[in-house]
């Protein structure tokens, strides 16, 4: 029979390391995408997640006291601002007039 504490502390590496493998791939789909517009999505999207499980791994591990229940008001202030400033950031480029990127023609032999 295990512990409280040993399932606890499982539950916690899990989302952290679900965290982290989310914020990885923002970082990596930042650099590969050709674009401000294509790269904005993983970085709204991933970070957004990776935010999520990290202060979900890090309520896990604290239990329910008064530092979960901040940590649940910070995870609901980035739910909001993170997509909201994404969206933002995307429509001021499009006002501004940054172009979409195209593919060009002739460069994969077709």
């Amino acid at each position: 029979m295990t512990e409280p504490g040993a399932i606890r502390t499982a539950a916690t590496a899990v989302l952290l390391v679900l965290g982290c493998l989310a914020m990885l791939s923002a970082s990596v789909g930042i650099l590969r995408f050709p674009d401000f517009y294509s790269r904005i999505h993983p970085a709204g999207k991933s970070d957004t997640l990776g935010i999520t499980f990290i202060l979900a791994g890090l309520m896990v591990w604290e239990g329910f006291t008064m530092v979960s229940l901040k940590l649940l008001i910070i995870l609901v202030f980035m739910l909001i601002a993170s997509p909201t400033a994404t969206h933002a950031l995307a429509k001021a480029a499009h006002i501004a007039g940054l172009p979409h990127w195209k593919k060009e023609k002739g460069k994969d032999g077709a």
